[in-house]
């Protein structure tokens, strides 16, 4: 299983609606695409869009309503664009039905069985969020060892497919003791790459909250995508950049990725989510 290393060599500023990453090495800029629905209706528009933003990595949702031959092309226009589609799914009701994750592989065989290679997806991209389940409240102990049964079992998986496993995590779960390890400890071990959820507004904030994954992803030799929110989430000014324009948000992105810079964990960044962040450009589908 890879494991990336990205060396930064050139910050560069804003670039063509969006902040150009650093030259050299490859760093991820990469987004949510929890609506496939939306590369049905218009493809070339959801393309231009992600070329236009420097997009490296999208994660798609995998929806069983969705044509198999849709995804296919979309990854196979994708790909040509140098964008790589990771498999996006994931719900809180994962860790009492694992089955549900048993059933994503499934669609993935019969999925990449039949594909040609610039059709394939180049990884999984889980967010299972079991802290919205009723057991986090109910039985704490229950919901994490679930939870971590899934993961478990999703690398194994994934492995087994030499698929890229990465998981979304919540900056928080470096709080979150169980047994000898902190939750976060646990997952950067146990998969290839996370995507932290480390969603605040502001530069320093972002840089603050993710300052313990990025030493652990570092002693196991891994590594951290920052992921920011543009929509409306109604826990607080503080934690979307909903309420600010995009050049605001570019600029404290790069401020976030000249911190980084010559931090080995540091993979790159990432914004949730697309349907949301073409509605900040003016983009909107009926």
């Amino acid at each position: 299983m890879k494991t990336f290393v990205t060396i930064i060599i050139v910050f560069t500023a804003i670039v063509g609606g969006g902040y150009l990453l650093a030259q050299g090495n490859e760093t991820v800029r990469a987004t949510w695409l929890w609506n496939p629905w939306l590369f049905i209706q218009d493809e070339d528009r959801v393309l231009s869009f992600l070329e236009n933003k420097r997009i490296s990595d999208v994660y798609v949702q995998i929806d069983k309503e969705v044509p198999i031959d849709a995804y296919r092309q979309f990854i196979r226009r994708a790909n040509e664009k140098g964008i790589r589609v990771y498999a996006l799914d994931g719900a809180p009701n994962w860790i009492e039905h694992e089955e549900a994750l048993e059933r994503l592989f499934q669609r993935l065989d019969q999925y990449e069985n039949d594909a040609q290679p610039n059709e394939k997806f180049s990884g999984v991209h889980l967010d299972v969020e079991p802290y919205l389940h009723v057991w986090w409240r109910t039985n704490r102990e229950k919901a994490i060892v679930s939870y971590q049964s899934v993961l478990q079992r999703a690398r194994q998986l994934a492995n087994e497919r030499s698929l890229r496993f990465e998981v979304d995590i919540p900056f928080w779960f470096d709080e979150v003791k169980h047994r000898d390890k902190t939750l976060a400890e646990w997952v950067i071990a146990h998969v290839d790459g996370v995507t932290i959820m480390a969603y605040r507004d502001r530069a320093d904030a972002i840089i603050n909250i993710v300052e313990k994954e990025m030493r652990l992803a570092k002693k196991y030799g891994k590594q951290v995508v920052v992921g920011v929110e543009t929509g409306q989430v109604g826990e607080g000014d503080d934690v979307s950049f909903f309420e600010e324009d995009e050049a605001y948000m570019n600029e404290q992105l790069a401020i976030v990725q000249k911190h980084y810079a010559r931090t080995k964990s540091f993979s790159g960044i990432a914004v949730h989510h697309t349907e949301q962040w073409m509605k900040r450009n003016g983009i909107v589908f009926e």
